[in-house]
């Protein structure tokens, strides 16, 4: 395993894979990177045959949507080392179908046994490739067979329990490690699973996590200005209280979700 390209719409995220990369495998060369699906399907087409990279490292969201969109028509059969933030479904789709993944932070020791993986993985015919990569698209939520997003989710205010349409819902926030759903008409809904939980089930087309405290659907967004230090302060309908940023990292990220 020679030659690399590396997916990831953070920055950070990004800089550390690479400085991992280096130290676990100094033999290999990264050929390449970008933050966007449509930026890496570009390089990748640009680069076929025998400029084509032999691994590829793939966060699963990147700033315009999922990295498994790249296997759709089954033309890309690079072996692959996925990187998520994502916990029990996406581990367990992946253990099932025996491809790869890295939870993040990536660790030096995790790098270097993934790499041994895809290596093997390499190996298989190129069928078999897609064959198992079409099958992670389709159990991750990017194929035909996808599961259905979620429609409704059970929220709490007082003692009475209301079911809530999931297109009702303006965004969710976290406070004092609660989650709450707030609706169009501003009303807060005690929910039972945290931010991280929401951001795995729901639309990621429909659903944006902004910081550690704000998951917020599209259609909330009433505007956005500049912030500072790259930092964008968001406002929303229904308006919450208090000042709502989105990191520089993530800044890049939310203006390509907002435009998809």
């Amino acid at each position: 395993m020679k030659t690399v390209f590396i997916a990831e719409d953070e920055a950070p995220a990004r800089e550390r894979l690479i400085a991992t990369l280096a130290r676990v495998a100094p033999e290999v060369q990264l050929l390449g990177h970008s933050d966007t699906v449509r930026g890496t399907l570009d390089w990748l087409t640009a680069h076929a045959g025998a400029a084509a990279p032999e691994l590829l490292l793939l966060d699963i969201q990147l700033a315009d949507g999922l990295s498994l969109e790249l296997f759709r028509e089954r033309q890309l059969a690079i072996p692959v080392i996925f990187t998520t933030a994502y916990d029990r479904f996406a581990l367990q789709a992946f253990q099932a179908l025996a491809v790869d993944y890295l939870l993040k932070p990536v660790s030096d020791a995790a790098l270097a046994q993934a790499l041994s993986k895809a290596r093997l993985f390499r190996a298989e015919p190129r069928d078999a490739r897609l064959d198992r990569l079409e099958q992670l698209l389709q159990a991750l939520g990017g194929g035909p067979a996808a599961q259905e997003q979620q429609q409704r989710i059970v929220g709490r205010k007082g003692g009475q329990f209301h079911a809530l349409e999931i297109a009702s819902i303006a965004c969710f926030v976290s406070l004092d490690k609660l989650s709450f759903a707030v609706d169009r008409a501003g009303q807060r809904f005690l929910v039972e699973p945290t931010l991280g939980e929401l951001e795995q089930r729901l639309d990621p087309r429909r659903f944006f996590r902004a910081n550690r405290q704000l998951l917020v659907a599209a259609d909330a967004v009433r505007r956005f200005a500049a912030a500072g230090k790259g930092r964008l302060r968001l406002e929303l309908t229904p308006a919450l209280d208090g000042e709502l940023l989105i990191s520089q990292e993530r800044a890049g990220a939310f203006r390509a979700w907002l435009e998809r």
